[in-house]
């Protein structure tokens, strides 16, 4: 479809002449957005997720030491 249909003026001179057509809400607006974040509390919590790599960190310098005194 043409704008000169769309607009309902017959033959465009320039675009210019067109009349103003602006697109709005619409009557009584939109409707409201959630955007609130609803995040499940699933999973460890952070303080178990630190003490299980300060558990694994552990570990492997235990074992780095262990080896260190068996190549020493």
């Amino acid at each position: 479809m043409t704008e000169a249909v769309i607009r309902k003026k017959p033959g465009m001179a320039s675009v210019k002449d067109m009349p103003i057509l602006q697109d709005g809400p619409p009557p009584g607006g939109f409707a409201p957005v959630r955007y609130a974040r609803r995040i499940p509390n699933k999973g460890p919590s952070a303080m178990a997720i630190f003490l299980a790599a300060f558990g694994a960190f552990s570990y492997g310098m235990y074992q780095v030491g262990q080896g260190n005194k068996i190549r020493r």
